[in-house]
């Protein structure tokens, strides 16, 4: 074991969850928010370990991770939620259910909420050119295909030489000026990341960013091909700003944060924030590390920049009030923010028939589900077919394989589901 932990206090002695608590409001049949659960969770003396700590210990046992927050919803309450580990290790500090996380591309899917809000008002139209809004796309090209195969394959090492060798490489007119559906689908050719844009990703504002973007070649045709791509959600948040006539950061605090009650989400988070900020270390060796695609300190607004592709932080509660507004086809307390409609464009593959990949708009799409993670390991997956949400957040610095991250989120919810059942049969 590490850091003076063993498997019996990970369960016992600080895991602290709200498994009992839940399981008492919803046999009353009681709403309950994820801050009242935190609020009223079983405190001090020996505590039972539930069904979703469990299934996160051997992780822990293998020092994959420090710690966890782990959190189960369906459509109008949270069902469980529970932490395990070590926010801090060095300062011996417990996981909290409120503590904040760097999402990473868990932010994708809520910007791309946020553009289909000005669709839903018809401000724009998915297959608008980018060019209508951002008049700096205008007459991009597109690396020819054998040009592109390689340029495709050094993109993912964002190393100097390629970079070099791309800017060389023959050029050709694009069949079609790239959409608004193609940068939300990755699908409109832009690369993950731009020239500009090496090592840490928020040391440029948006405008700036974009326009980098424009000012290199597509790396595809438009609408052929899927490359993950930072730069296409960023410039359709940069389309926001245009269209909207705010701040990105703006229009999403008051478009969709404040109104779902999400108050700790944010690009920037505060001085008391960053003290709930979960600390990231490496799977194996539990090495502390600084999250290395941002600039520190994190609260500094002068210095550091909103990524609509990957910025945000936030917390369980947060990140379940707006898979539940997603899970309810755009409603949340009453409130509509997004039509059905959209929703389903959303959650529904919008990468052509060209393309195997089944990504929506923001959203990595299944048979009966939709979900997306952060690059350090952050998850949230909706599954429509049963009313259910899960909420994984952890801070993971290096390789996990996919696989195995995607059998603990089928574990994850396979467990509360068999939890729930058991408690319904003893009653």
């Amino acid at each position: 074991m590490w850091a003076g932990v063993s498997a019996d206090r990970t369960l016992v002695g600080y895991g602290r969850f709200a498994r009992v608590i839940a399981a008492a409001a919803l046999a009353a049949g009681l709403g309950a928010s994820v801050s009242s659960l935190a609020q009223n969770r079983i405190g001090g003396g020996e505590l039972q370990a539930g069904p979703l700590a469990k299934v996160i210990q051997p992780y822990i046992d293998s020092r994959e991770i420090a710690g966890a927050v782990v959190l189960v919803a369906n459509r109008d309450r949270v069902i469980d939620l529970e932490t395990i580990g070590y926010a801090d290790l060095t300062e011996h500090k417990p996981m909290e259910p409120n503590d904040m996380f760097w999402i990473a591309s868990m932010s994708k899917a809520m910007t791309a909420s946020a553009v289909m809000m000005l669709v839903d008002e018809g401000k724009i139209s998915l297959d608008d050119p980018v060019e209508k809004y951002l008049p700096v796309f205008m007459g991009q090209m597109v690396l020819a295909a054998a040009d592109a195969a390689r340029g495709s394959a050094q993109a993912s090492t964002e190393s100097d030489s390629a970079r070099k060798e791309n800017a060389s490489a023959k050029l050709e007119t694009t069949k079609h000026p790239i959409t608004i559906r193609e940068i939300l689908s990755h699908t409109s050719g832009l690369p993950f990341s731009s020239k500009r844009e090496v090592g840490a990703l928020d040391v440029l504002p948006l405008k700036m960013a974009v326009m980098s973007y424009a000012a290199e070649p597509l790396q595809s045709q438009p609408g052929t091909q899927y490359s993950y791509s930072n730069e296409g959600i960023n410039t359709a948040a940069r389309i926001v700003e245009v269209v909207s006539g705010m701040p990105f950061e703006d229009f999403m605090q008051q478009r969709l944060f404040s109104p779902l009650g999400m108050k700790d989400t944010t690009f920037w988070p505060t001085d008391e924030q960053v003290k709930r900020l979960a600390k990231s270390y490496e799977g194996g060796s539990l090495r502390e590390v600084r999250i290395d695609q941002l600039t520190y300190p994190l609260s500094d607004r002068a210095h550091r920049f909103a990524i609509p592709a990957g910025g945000l932080f936030s917390t369980a509660d947060d990140v379940a009030r707006f898979c539940q507004m997603m899970l309810n086809k755009g409603t949340f307390q009453g409130k509509r923010y997004l039509t059905e409609s959209s929703v389903e464009l959303i959650t529904t593959k919008e990468t052509g028939d060209a393309v195997a990949k089944p990504y929506g708009f923001g959203w990595n799409v299944g048979d009966g589900y939709f979900e997306h993670s952060g690059a350090y390991k952050t998850d949230m997956k909706v599954d429509v077919k049963r009313g259910l949400i899960v909420v994984f957040l952890v801070q993971h610095a290096n390789d996990w394989a996919l696989e195995d991250r995607q059998r603990l989120m089928d574990l994850l919810e396979g467990a509360e589901i068999a939890a729930v059942s058991t408690e319904q049969t003893a009653r």
